[in-house]
């Protein structure tokens, strides 16, 4: 037997990547719409495992060793390139215990990153 087990209108069918995008997606509407003209062209991005660097600058939020987010800063001028918030997937899903656990973690990435582009204490935008 092949094909879905379950229909796709159900939640048991949304993958994990999904459900990961959505948990971002709600963090970064609650954010744009107190702080809309701050995060205009404001890039979130989510990549499942973070790049093999030997050595990460200052821009990446660790948990030890392990990077859960990238702030990329942008760049004005010629070849202008918008600031962008990276979160790594795969490392944020095995620190939490659960959905809920994962959705206030990725609720906390994304209020560290966005504090230090704008130059504010988180505290200000939780």
């Amino acid at each position: 037997m092949r094909g879905r087990l379950v229909p796709a209108t159900v939640p048991l069918a949304r993958t994990k990547a999904e459900v990961f995008d959505d948990l971002v997606l709600d963090t970064v509407e609650q954010l744009e719409r107190r702080y809309a003209k701050e995060l205009a062209g404001v890039e979130f991005a989510v990549e499942d495992v973070p790049p093999e660097l030997n050595v990460y600058d200052s821009d990446v939020l660790e948990d030890g060793e392990v990077p859960l987010a990238r702030l990329l800063p942008g760049r004005p001028g010629r070849q202008e390139l918008p600031p962008r918030i990276v979160l790594y997937r795969r490392p944020l899903e095995f620190r939490a215990m659960d959905r809920e656990d994962l959705a206030d973690l990725v609720h906390d990435v994304i209020i560290e990153q966005v504090a230090n582009l704008l130059g504010v204490d988180p505290d200000e935008l939780s």
